[in-house]
């Protein structure tokens, strides 16, 4: 996946190009530069799909996949930075910072993807395979299928469309379908790449029947809760009560089977050190073992790769020049005041999981600063004074690692592990229970803590889940979606939890000047208790989002109901199933 062929760079520049178009179905077809002679070969049907591993995500990884799925849940605290504190404060609008990116980049996963596939099918030679032609398209409709269940999760519904030059016209008058149609169309495109991607690829970081099936085990578990009776999505059966505290019996069954056709079947599993998937050793980081799916990013200067494959997280997280190379945007960036103490809740947390995902005042790096013996947080250089930053994606200067420069740091950014789907597992095996005592349940369950040295349990809570969940997957983009899907059944329990996370707190070493409460070595100011300036009173309402103010105006059938703040939309007409369970499990 790291080499690309200069012809695939330029193919991949004029995807980037077209990302950032003024309308988002404004795509033109640039899945290769001569779509009439281009796909004649094996090989050229893998170079055509290759940008769909990182180009077309580049907007949405470089804010947003943090901005959303740990700011909006308050993982984070970032007061001064305008792509994250609204988010956090719920006071976002369809004018917010990042959310265009988001959404543009999201259309633009759909409209490549739609392109790839109507290219492979259309346009290839007779010297192209058949099994070529079917993993080029399964790889295309993963990626579709996945942008869309971020669209319907963040915005309660989108425009479905298979064929991208169909809209280019037309989309003024397009019409959104419903969160839950989009949803089940995500969910047929991702059994259509679980049916038909190879159990293993040739090359390293493209996914395979097992990324597929890890993603069904999380989009089973979102419909579980938009469905209601006990039957799979009829076009009717849809939920209406969100507070009604069950789930559809169909999607957790399914959910469970999809989890563990990747434990059992394929070759994933664990990384031994929870330190390693954080590694700035690109052979421990980079596609490991636990890897279902990452987005792909190339190493070297922006100079040399250009921009759209370089991965720019560590400039945002990174807190100075000694821990990553050149612009560092994360000074005051932190990890929340609320997940901070959740990280303590469990002795073994503060040890490793925190460690990695958190520098906190005393914590000791060997892998930064090297020429200088190493670097230890609040004493090589002062600490934070508004709380502890994030070390997860930071991977030190180019003089530590020898491959990451200013805003291409080279890791590549985790979309999927093997320890979600043994979480997924536990949670669909718990389904509507309080409890469950499960035994396969309790040994995924704890094999994900035992790697954190903490004591396994002999029964599973939701709260358990979530509590693992949040401090497993701290700034990897999850969190967010979890309280989503819990939104879907239990919809007033997650607006209290919200609304009493002690928001935009800020916090710094125990000493006279932090006389509020304390805790591992930190004291929250007194004056931000709960919570910290400028932080709204969450409702339903704020479980959707916004869509841009620009595509407002250019597809007026984007603008929310003004009663519900939701999308007024229409059912999307699906033709019959292409995949059957049979054909799954």
């Amino acid at each position: 996946m790291k080499k690309l062929s200069l012809y695939i760079i330029a193919v991949a520049g004029a995807m980037l190009m077209t990302g950032c178009a003024e309308d988002f179905l404004d795509q033109e077809n640039t899945t290769n530069l001569n779509q009439g002679t281009f796909f004649n070969s094996d090989a050229a049907i893998e170079a055509g799909t290759a940008p769909l591993y990182n180009y077309v995500w580049n907007d949405f990884n470089s804010k947003f996949y943090y901005g959303m799925g740990d700011g909006r849940a308050n993982n984070i605290t970032a007061q001064y930075s305008d792509y994250i504190y609204p988010y956090t404060n719920f006071t976002d609008g369809s004018l917010s910072q990042g959310l265009s990116d988001a959404w543009n980049s999201l259309y633009n996963v759909v409209s490549q993807s739609n392109n790839t596939i109507v290219n492979i099918m259309e346009y290839s030679s007779s010297d192209v395979s058949e099994q070529a032609k079917i993993t080029g398209v399964a790889e295309a409709r993963f990626m579709r299928g996945l942008a869309y269940w971020y669209i319907g999760s963040l915005w309660g519904g989108g425009i479905i469309y298979t064929r991208t030059s169909d809209y280019i016209d037309t989309y003024a008058s397009a019409m959104p379908s419903s969160r839950v149609d989009v949803m089940e169309f995500a969910i047929r495109d991702m059994e259509f790449a679980a049916k038909n991607l190879p159990a293993t690829q040739a090359t390293a970081g493209r996914v395979t029947k097992y990324s597929a099936y890890g993603m069904l085990s999380r989009f089973y578990l979102s419909m579980a809760g938009l469905v209601s009776g006990d039957g799979r999505y009829d076009g009717t059966n849809i939920v209406t009560n969100f507070n009604r505290g069950t789930r559809n019996a169909y999607y957790l069954d399914a959910a469970a089977k999809a989890a563990k056709k990747v434990i059992t079947e394929s070759s994933a599993k664990l990384v031994s050190e929870y330190g390693d998937l954080f590694s700035n050793e690109l052979t421990k980081a980079n596609n490991n073992s636990e890897s279902l799916f990452q987005l792909q990013w190339l190493t070297g200067s922006t100079d040399a790769i250009g921009w759209g494959a370089n991965n720019s997280i560590a400039a945002f997280f990174g807190w100075s020049t000694m821990v990553a190379d050149g612009t560092n945007w994360g000074g005051a960036t932190y990890c929340s005041w609320d997940l901070w103490k959740e990280f303590n809740l469990e002795p073994g947390d503060a040890a490793v999981r925190r460690h990695y995902s958190v520098a906190s005042i005393g914590e000791v790096y060997p892998e930064f600063n090297k020429k200088n013996g190493g670097y230890i947080y609040g004493e090589t250089e002062n600490a934070g004074n508004q709380g502890a930053n994030i070390r997860k994606y930071v991977v030190g200067t180019n003089a530590d690692n020898g491959y990451s420069y200013k805003q291409s740091c080279g890791v590549n950014t985790y979309m999927m592990r093997l320890a979600e789907v043994y979480l997924n597992y536990a949670e669909a095996i718990l389904a509507n229970g309080e409890s469950t005592s499960d035994s396969e349940a309790l040994l995924y369950f704890n094999m994900v803590r035992e790697r954190a040295k903490v004591p396994a349990k002999n029964a599973i809570t939701y709260e358990d889940l979530r509590h693992e969940r949040r401090v497993e997957f701290a700034f990897e983009g999850l969190y967010w979606y979890d309280l989503l899907r819990r939104s879907y059944y239990q919809q007033q329990e997650v607006i209290n939890y919200v609304n009493n996370q002690q928001r935009n707190a800020s916090y710094g070493e125990t000493n006279a000047t932090y006389d509020g409460e304390e805790c591992a070595g930190y004291s929250i100011s007194s004056e931000y208790a709960a919570p910290g300036p400028s932080v709204s009173v969450a409702t339903e309402r704020n479980l959707v989002l916004q869509v841009p103010d620009a595509d407002q105006g250019k597809c007026p059938n984007l603008k929310p109901d003004p009663a519900t703040g939701l999308l007024v939309t229409i059912p999307y007409e699906f033709g019959e199933r292409e995949v059957t369970d049979a054909d799954l499990f």
